[in-house]
């Protein structure tokens, strides 16, 4: 059984299909987010070199039925998951 070959991980990268920083061959695997050393299940997108992440805000949701989201700042690791 032959695995495919994963790209590298981008430094800003969103599950949203709408947003210009999606990646849909990166979103195919299983990616892990670490954030202040904690792993997160819950990330809506990401940047590594600005050091934030973005998570829905409860069940909170925009006018469009979307959730909202929150930005939080601090230590970024991305990485895939085996």
């Amino acid at each position: 059984m032959s695995e495919t070959p994963r790209p590298p991980l981008p430094d800003h990268l969103s599950v949203d299909p709408r947003s210009p920083h999606h990646d849909a061959a990166a979103c195919e695997h299983d990616i892990g987010i670490r954030f202040n050393g904690k792993e997160r299940h819950d990330v809506e997108e990401y940047c590594i070199s600005e050091g934030w992440i973005r998570v829905p805000a409860g069940k909170t949701l925009d006018r469009k039925g979307r959730p909202l989201l929150i930005k939080l700042k601090g230590a970024v690791e991305a990485f895939y998951k085996d």
